[in-house]
């Protein structure tokens, strides 16, 4: 199982970036092993339609399951349409964010919009 978080930098000690469509990274992690890759996010640069260029790209990593802090409606509708669990979690650093997924303490997001928007998020 692979699971992605949307990362300001390229590894387990970078700070999870609360936005989806414009985080820097996505940090590609095996829970059980935390053998990882950083994988460039496309849709940081995009002039519009962020959201839906990261939700594709992340969906071709082949990761089962999402951990942000914030995923606006289209990019939630393409996510879901691919099949990807979506967690919420607070600013912190990917390792903290993949211990307390680990745990089981994360929140699924089950619907797109400012009401599943976490500390510091934008």
């Amino acid at each position: 199982m692979k699971i992605g978080v949307t990362a300001t930098g390229k590894d387990l000690e970078s700070q999870m970036d609360p936005r989806f469509g414009r985080c820097a990274y996505f940090i590609l992690v095996d829970p059980d092993t935390e053998e990882f890759e950083a994988v460039d996010n496309p849709g940081v640069s995009a002039g519009g339609g962020a959201g839906i260029q990261a939700a594709q790209a992340f969906i071709k990593q082949g990761a089962e399951a999402l951990i942000t802090g914030y995923c606006g409606p289209n990019a939630f509708d393409v996510l879901a349409a691919g099949g990807i669990k979506i967690y919420q979690a607070s600013e912190m650093s990917v390792r903290e964010v993949l211990n307390h997924y680990k745990k089981g303490e994360l929140k699924e997001i089950s619907t797109p919009g400012k009401a599943n928007r976490g500390k510091g998020s934008r």
